[in-house]
């Protein structure tokens, strides 16, 4: 085992590039990142780390087994970061079938070379490997207006795309519990911040607004969401690789419930602050929808356990997070011309 190497799957993607950033600029580890490349990856996300001595990318499907067993022998990791994932609820209600061959078939991919590799390492070496599973909140259903989503509620996915990481994160969990892989799980709510590829929501509200298009709300623009800033998940994500348990879960979350509605005022009034349009608001660019199909009322994170077992805590608000997200937005329009570039156009999707 190389003790100081950390294989990230999907690390080109939103989240998988800022947790890459910050493990090559605030750690001693090394990365090797493999990742398909699909629509949302891109390695314009990493262009600022791509020559680092500690950085390796290689183009590889988590789906191809031979590709995975490769990396395996030829950088002998000591943890896994699975980050590689098809995301997009309204894209998951289109088209199923590549949440279903990533999220699932590709985790057992891994799951499955992951464990061949363990059996192999030393006895000091498989106390220290650990397989770290992202997931999401969204596996656990929908709340009503109180209570809050512990590691102990029950599942209750509700779109293609949540039903899938279900899926995965029962595959993760049935190798521990069978064959002894020292797997972690977390469950993160909504991320935002730089990077994140436009068919989000607050980078479909910015990208939208900065061309002076309506803004695409949908229903009432009612439904809530705790909204974590990339950054602090990455800072989370490292906190539970090195101090977290095997087989358990942790819920990550930013302390920011917000209305769709709260979030698309919140970023208007900053483009009005920050690049302001002539005798008018943002505001009235925005446009009421039809609602997505099956579409969660609420998710709401209760955290208390990462805080109290490995004392992690979000640093941003969503005020002091929102303000860098939109900043970099402004500052960084060549990323947002790259990674649009004849694959998508902030049209909606997932409308039945």
């Amino acid at each position: 085992m190389n003790q100081k190497t950390i294989l990230v799957t999907g690390g080109s993607g939103f989240i998988g590039s800022n947790l890459i950033r910050r493990i090559i600029n605030y750690t001693d580890y090394s990365v090797v990142n493999i990742d398909k490349l699909t629509y949302s990856g891109n390695p314009e996300s990493l262009i600022d780390i791509e020559d680092h001595p500690g950085y390796t990318f290689i183009q590889a499907d988590i789906c191809d087994r031979e590709a995975v067993r490769k990396v395996f022998s030829m950088y002998s990791p000591r943890y896994i970061m699975n980050l590689a994932a098809e995301s997009h609820v309204d894209r998951s209600i289109d088209g199923p079938d590549a949440f279903i061959q990533t999220n699932i078939n590709g985790t057992f991919i891994l799951l499955s070379e992951a464990y061949d590799y363990f059996k192999m390492l030393s006895p000091e070496d498989k106390d220290l490997f650990r397989f770290l599973h992202v997931s999401t909140d969204e596996v656990y259903g929908s709340l009503g207006d109180t209570g809050y989503f512990t590691e102990e509620t029950p599942y209750d996915p509700r779109s293609p795309y949540s039903a899938s990481k279900a899926s995965s994160d029962h595959l993760v969990n049935a190798w521990y519990h069978t064959y002894g892989l020292p797997v972690l799980i977390t469950n993160c709510s909504n991320n935002y911040g730089p990077y994140q590829y436009p068919e989000k929501l607050i980078p479909v509200i910015i990208l939208n607004a900065l061309k002076h298009k309506s803004i695409p709300l949908y229903g009432k623009g009612d439904n809530i969401r705790d909204w974590l800033f990339v950054d602090d998940h990455a800072r989370a994500l490292l906190s539970v690789l090195e101090k977290g348990k095997p087989g358990e879960t942790y819920n990550i979350g930013g302390n920011n419930e917000k209305t769709n509605l709260e979030i698309v005022h919140a970023i208007c009034d900053l483009l009005d602050e920050m690049k302001p349009l002539a005798g008018k608001s943002y505001r009235e660019l925005i446009t009421f929808v039809t609602d997505r199909p099956g579409h969660d009322k609420r998710y709401a994170i209760d955290a208390s356990k990462i805080r109290r077992e490995l004392g992690f805590s979000p640093a941003y608000t969503f005020e002091t997070g929102i303000r860098t997200t939109v900043e970099w937005y402004l500052n960084n329009n060549n990323w947002c011309t790259a990674v649009l570039s004849n694959k998508y156009q902030l049209e909606r999707l997932g409308k039945l």
